[in-house]
């Protein structure tokens, strides 16, 4: 029997997977894309808690996909501008002003903390929880 010198690197015609040569077996060279952190505001951890609880299928699919941080991103920018957009609809709704701030700041600021609660409600029930 003849003994064959094997090749450092064999690159797999059939997948185009490129393979190194580690003491008698062959490695496949693979690696794992880098993907850019994000950090999570309030809206984004709330996603996330909700996908790995509720929807284990398709977080583990984005997770495995490496898309599950832009996903997160997405959902976090647009829930913030769709909260600061119902929340400038109801204060003109309400015909709340900024002038009223300097006249009874105790009743703006309650109204305006039912607002943001009224905004995130429709928010969570819209994107997050979906």
């Amino acid at each position: 029997m003849e003994n064959k010198e094997l090749k450092e690197n064999k690159i797999d015609n059939k997948y185009g997977i490129e393979y190194t040569k580690v003491g008698d077996y062959y490695m496949p060279n693979l690696v794992l894309e880098k993907e850019e952190k994000t950090i999570l505001n309030k809206y984004g951890r709330l996603r996330l808690k909700f996908l790995r609880e509720n929807k284990k299928a398709e977080y583990t699919i984005m997770f495995m996909n490496g898309t599950l941080n832009k996903h997160l991103k997405e959902i976090q920018e647009t829930t913030q501008t769709r909260v600061n957009i119902i929340i400038v609809q109801l204060k003109q709704q309400n015909n709340l002003t900024e002038e009223m701030k300097n006249t009874d700041q105790l009743y703006w600021v309650s109204i305006m903390n039912s607002f943001k609660n009224i905004a995130e409600e429709i928010v969570l029930n819209e994107l997050i929880y979906v």
